[in-house]
């Protein structure tokens, strides 16, 4: 059995010692996994001592309480997203300060889980960020060993989808019941937070489907000789519609009419990641520029933004799966954190290469080599 290490973060010894009892002995397991996960629970008091077990040992999960003693759980939380973000940290939350725990949530928690909370419900928040943590495992595996763990993923994940559909029926169910009342104003929370979680399992799903076709489909058969600059185009119409809303002007520029050897169908994924991403991580009245031009036997494909930009660290992880810039500017926009490793697998499949320059608060450029 592979245990997960849990960090319990109260200073209500009785919560601490509350939930080291209910996952001492408790276990989850998924389909297609050889081994169950077990829990290996540490307990802290404070925000200070939490930050140091962060900086001093290997931990998974943290359960962290909102109010602590001394620097808050906003702070703790802000430094394990800036150092050690693949720890996942869920909120601990009284009902009076759900609305912080939502804030936290969008700022870089996993989930939140509202005292007081029964033992059932503490093992399902942990099922659930267990889930994630095996599924995100899979994903290092998808490049070392081949199909096979591949359409494992797929299947686990499908698995996965099952959850934003539960909370989305758990939503309809109550207006069902009118538990809320008569006023249709009194269930908006609930609506736009199940199409939120709509939009984003067809975006996860949508993504899936490009980075399996990239990685399973022969290309022999679908190479053939396509002019950039329509597919181009097509990407920018495709995502204008969001770029009206937030008064982004796109500009194409392609004096030479670039073409290449290529699968339309991976140019069209490639044009579609970049460019969306230019237009969402962008200001408002903000610009997009894309360039096609020919350099020696290459070709250059650059897309350019005025948007947030990002630091030399976060660049540094773009291309991981399922990684997501967090930070204040961000933490209203969705995707699923597969759209850049689509690019950069598809770049890698024809033998390029791709570099992201970038500065805080200016804007950021995606430059893609192709050899022609």
């Amino acid at each position: 059995m592979k245990n997960l290490k849990i960090m319990v973060v109260d200073d209500e010894p009785g919560i601490r010692s509350g939930v080291s009892r209910i996952l001492s002995n408790y276990s989850v397991s998924y389909p297609f996994m050889d081994d169950d996960i077990g829990f290996d629970i540490l307990e802290v008091g404070s925000g200070e001592e939490a930050i140091e077990k962060v900086k001093s040992e290997p931990i998974d999960i943290v359960l962290l309480d909102n109010k602590l003693p001394g620097i808050q759980g906003t702070e703790v939380l802000e430094f394990i997203n800036k150092n050690k973000p693949e720890i996942l940290v869920m909120m601990i939350t009284s009902y009076a300060s759900l609305e912080l725990a939502v804030k936290a949530t969008n700022n870089g928690a996993h989930d939140f889980i509202p005292k007081p909370f029964t033992p059932q419900e503490l093992k399902s928040s942990i099922e659930n960020v267990s889930k994630h943590i095996f599924l995100r495992g899979m994903t290092k595996k998808l490049n070392k060993e081949g199909k096979e763990i591949r359409y494992q993923f797929l299947s686990v994940l499908s698995h996965e989808l099952k959850s934003p559909l539960n909370a989305i029926e758990g939503y309809l169910r109550m207006m069902q019941d009118k538990e809320a009342g008569e006023n249709i104003a009194d269930y908006e929370q609930m609506i736009d937070r199940s199409l939120h979680r709509i939009k984003g399992m067809r975006n996860l799903i949508m993504d899936l489907l490009d980075l399996t076709k990239i990685k399973l489909e022969k290309k022999e058969d679908k190479i053939t000789q396509v002019k950039l600059s329509d597919i181009a185009q097509n990407a920018i119409e495709a995502i204008n519609p969001y770029a009206i809303q937030k008064d982004v002007q796109i500009e194409l520029d392609d004096e030479q009419q670039v073409e290449m050897n290529a699968d339309p169908g991976d140019m069209e994924i490639l044009f579609n990641n970049l460019i969306s991403n230019a237009v969402k991580y962008n200001n408002d009245g903000g610009k997009v520029t894309v360039r096609l031009k020919k350099e020696d036997r290459n070709l250059s494909i650059a897309v350019t933004d005025t948007g947030i930009g990002m630091a030399a660290d976060e660049i540094e992880s773009l291309f991981n799966e399922f990684y997501r810039v967090k930070k204040e500017q961000t933490k209203n926009i969705s995707g699923s954190g597969l759209g850049l490793p689509i690019v950069k697998n598809i770049v890698d499949l024809y033998n390029g290469k791709i570099q992201v320059d970038s500065e805080v608060g200016k804007g950021s450029t995606f430059s893609v080599i192709l050899p022609m």
